[in-house]
């Protein structure tokens, strides 16, 4: 079995615990205005790989992967599930940690049977909680919320440990009163981890000139460190309200 990838990364430091290996998938259904991989999201693209090739990478860096392991991101690593499935069983079978960063957008609640065999080869994931309100998360990124979220609760049902996501955006993703909504959806998951909360950067912009695509945030400022701290300091008053009504 083969599978698409964009490229590889051999010192990730912010995928996950420790120093890890990184594998970006190629695709992705989802079309995020603030994407800063959009060379990602096109399907069939890229360098086509196998598992065994992938592991032999990481076998030649392994002994600089301090507390790490493997992380599948991308693009979107759920839109190739069968050879997700491969790489992380045989990267199981040879002890090392797995890792899947994904936004959520391909779980169906009605078919979970190939997910949940994914999952049970995952150590951890990263989910990306782009928006509460569902008709905003689509204007974010062309869909709906719903199933995202039922994902989050799939997770936390299966006490699959998570680290959420989010990145902060002026006038996009920075309500109060919706960071303080996230604050209390998360309350509720038990399997909850890490909170990351990741101030919006407009390093891309060069990305898209080189693809000839225009930039979808032409006039939105970088966000400072300082207030992505304080968009944090809002989740987590709305996860100490939600934790009070459970």
């Amino acid at each position: 079995m083969t599978g698409y990838i964009h490229s590889t990364d051999s010192f990730g430091t912010v995928d996950g615990p420790g120093i890890r290996y990184i594998v970006f998938f190629q695709g992705c259904p989802l079309r995020c205005v603030y994407c800063h991989n959009p060379d990602t999201w096109e399907f069939r693209k890229g360098r086509e790989v196998t598992v065994s090739e992938l592991l032999k990478e990481y076998d030649s860096c392994k002994e600089f992967l301090k507390n790490g392991g493997i992380t599948a991101t991308g693009g979107e690593p759920l839109s190739q599930p069968d050879f997700l499935l491969e790489l992380f069983k045989s990267a199981k079978a040879k002890g090392i940690h797995t890792c899947l960063d994904t936004s959520g957008g391909t779980f169906n609640p009605e078919n979970t049977e190939k997910i949940d065999e994914i999952l049970s080869y995952t150590d951890l994931v990263m989910l990306d909680i782009k928006h509460m309100d569902s008709e905003l998360h689509k204007n974010l990124t062309g869909v709906g919320n719903g199933n995202i979220l039922r994902f989050a609760e799939h997770l936390r049902d299966l006490k699959i440990p998570v680290w959420i996501r989010r990145v902060v955006v002026p006038n996009l993703t920075d309500d109060r009163e919706e960071l303080f909504r996230l604050g209390e959806f998360l309350a509720a998951l038990s399997n909850l981890k890490a909170l990351d909360v990741l101030p919006y950067h407009d390093m891309a912009r060069k990305k898209y000139a080189e693809l000839g695509m225009e930039y979808p945030l032409p006039h939105t400022p970088p966000m400072s460190k300082e207030d992505a701290i304080k968009a944090r300091d809002i989740i987590m008053s709305g996860i100490k309200s939600g934790l009070k009504t459970l």
